[in-house]
């Protein structure tokens, strides 16, 4: 199968009530739900920019229990870059990581070219069981991007999709399609650009 395929698929791991499916939601449609619904499998699609042409960013929302190897495997196997999503309420969750980073590895074998961000979401959670420290020391160790999010407060999501597409080497991805900047980046760009005459 072809490396240039039409679309860049992302996939997302992480233990179960991590907020894999908070953040994807957080950041395809911009919505928030309070309540836990375990994931089976989802896939969502946005339109990105690809090397000056549109493209389809295909996000896969992984199951956050072990049940499904197989699917684990093809969803590494199909995967252009993977998002790593910790809890920073549970310490266990970040051990969980280990042994998909593991078969990252494995799979892709050459993982210095692949990217690969390490997410410690909850961040706005008062009850940490892990500092910033901790999820940098392990990204360090893993040779891997790191970032914390807030799906809930919206902290950091849209970041964070971004942050993964620069890490791409073999292409150039961007979330904005037809040269647009995202509302913000534009604000910035504006007062960046005045300057004032007294």
């Amino acid at each position: 199968m072809p490396e240039q395929s039409g679309d860049y698929r992302v996939v997302v791991f992480g233990a179960a009530g991590v907020g894999k499916s908070s953040l994807v939601l957080r950041f395809v449609k911009g919505t928030f739900r309070e309540t836990y619904t375990p994931t089976v499998e989802d896939t969502y699609g946005q339109v990105i920019s690809c090397d000056k042409s549109i493209c389809t960013l295909q996000i896969t929302d992984t199951t956050g229990s072990h049940q499904f190897p197989a699917m684990q495997r093809l969803s590494i196997t199909r995967g252009h870059a993977f998002i790593l999503v910790y809890s920073v309420t549970s310490r266990q969750s970040l051990e969980d990581l280990q042994p998909i980073f593991e078969e990252i590895c494995q799979i892709k074998e050459d993982t210095h070219r692949i990217p690969i961000m390490l997410v410690g979401n909850k961040s706005d959670e008062s009850q940490r069981e892990l500092g910033v420290a901790e999820g940098q020391a392990l990204a360090s160790k893993w040779q891997c991007s790191f970032m914390e999010t807030s799906a809930k407060m919206n902290y950091n999501v849209q970041e964070l999709f971004q942050e993964l597409l620069n890490l791409e080497k073999r292409r150039t991805v961007s979330l904005q399609v037809g040269g647009k900047k995202p509302k913000q980046q534009q604000k910035r760009d504006k007062v960046q650009g005045k300057c004032w005459v007294m």
